[in-house]
C-alpha cells in the first residue's frame, strides 16, 4: 500500500510537510472550508475535502494523519468531525498533532521539558492541552502511535523578523527577563517527516530550537542584516500592544529540545535564529517582492 498522508488545517505550517511527501511520491488528501482553499489545493496537486465531511471513500487508505488545524473554544472540530471515521482506520501508521510550548505556561524564565507538567495560563493554551488529551485517547484507543510536537514561535520563508523590519512592523519591546523559544517551519517539516517514517512508538516532542532569547535580539539581528536602523526601543509597560501580543509576554520560559534528539535523532537545521536569518536574507527579495 503506497503512503497516504491526510492533512486536517493544511495552513503555512502544514504546507513544508506536504511539499516533503509529494517530493517523495506521497498521495496527499487535505481538509478546507472556503472554496478559494479547495481550489489553491487542488492547483498543488492535493486531493480536497471538506472539513465538515467526516470520512474518506473506504478505498482511500490513509496511512499517516498529520493535524494542524488548531482547536476552537468548543474543542477540536476535526476529531469530533471525523472521531468515527478515525476510529475505524486499522491501517494508520501514526497521527501527528502540531501543538504549542504554550500549554506548559509560565515559568519566570526557567528551563521546560517534556516532564515538565503542563501549567497553561493562556485560554489557547489550556485548549491546546485539552486537544492534546483527546487525540491521546483517540490514539490510545485505536492501538496507532501519536507524536505530539509542542512548537515554539514560528518563522520562515515571508513570516520572520526580515520581513516585519523591512515593512515598518517591527517592535523592539524590552521587558526585563523576557525570553522566547522559537523554530524555523523547515525545521518542523523536517521533524513531521522524521516521525511519519519512524517506528518510534511516538510520544510528547518539544520543537524549539537551541537558543531563546529576548525577542529585541532577533529584530536587530534582522535590521543588521538589511543595513538598517532598528526601531527604537520602548519598555513593555509603555508599549502600545493588543490584548493578544500583550499576552505573548505574559510567559516566559526557555524549551528544552533534548528527547527529539535523542529519541528520534532529529538535527535541527536552523539551530539558532541568526542561522535562520541569515539563510531566509538570501532569498528575502523572492519572498518578499522587496530588494535587500
Amino acid at each position: 500500500m503506497s503512503a497516504h498522508l491526510f492533512v486536517f488545517g493544511p495552513g503555512y505550517t502544514a504546507r513544508f510537510a506536504v511539499a516533503k511527501a509529494q517530493e517523495a511520491g506521497w498521495r496527499v488528501t487535505a481538509t478546507y472550508r472556503a472554496d478559494s482553499d479547495r481550489s489553491a489545493l487542488e492547483a498543488a496537486g492535493i486531493v480536497a475535502v471538506h472539513a465538515s465531511v467526516g470520512a474518506l471513500p473506504a478505498d482511500a487508505d490513509v496511512t499517516h494523519i498529520l493535524v494542524a488545524a488548531p482547536p476552537l473554544e468548543t474543542g477540536d472540530a476535526m476529531l469530533e468531525s471525523w472521531e468515527s471515521w478515525l476510529n475505524a482506520q486499522d491501517q494508520l501508521h501514526s497521527i501527528i498533532y502540531l501543538s504549542s510550548t504554550n500549554v506548559y505556561g509560565n515559568h519566570n524564565g526557567a528551563w521546560v521539558d517534556e516532564n515538565t507538567p503542563p501549567a497553561p495560563t493562556l485560554e489557547r493554551g489550556r485548549r491546546r492541552l485539552s486537544a492534546e488529551q483527546a487525540w491521546q485517547a483517540l490514539a490510545k484507543d485505536t492501538g496507532t502511535r501519536l507524536y505530539i510536537f509542542r512548537l515554539a514561535g514560528i518563522y520562515g520563508p515571508r513570516r520572520n523578523a526580515l520581513v516585519s523590519v523591512k515593512n515598518g512592523t517591527a517592535r523592539r519591546v524590552i521587558k526585563g527577563g523576557q525570553v522566547f523559544s522559537r523554530i524555523h517551519v523547515e525545521d518542523i517539516a523536517a521533524a513531521i517527516w522524521v516521525a511519519a517514517n519512524s517506528h518510534n512508538t511516538g510520544g510528547i516532542f518539544n520543537l524549539a530550537d537551541d537558543r531563546p532569547c529576548e525577542p529585541q535580539l532577533v529584530i536587530e539581528t534582522a535590521a543588521a542584516l538589511l543595513d538598517m536602523k532598528p526601531p527604537a526601543t520602548v519598555m513593555f509597560e509603555d508599549a502600545d500592544l493588543s490584548a493578544a501580543a500583550r499576552s505573548f509576554y505574559g510567559e516566559n520560559k526557555r524549551v528544552k529540545n533534548d528527547k527529539i534528539k535523542t529519541e528520534l535523532g532529529f538535527r535541527f537545521k536552523y539551530p539558532n535564529y541568526k542561522k535562520g536569518l541569515n539563510a531566509l536574507i538570501e532569498d528575502f527579495a523572492l519572498d518578499t517582492g522587496v530588494q535587500k
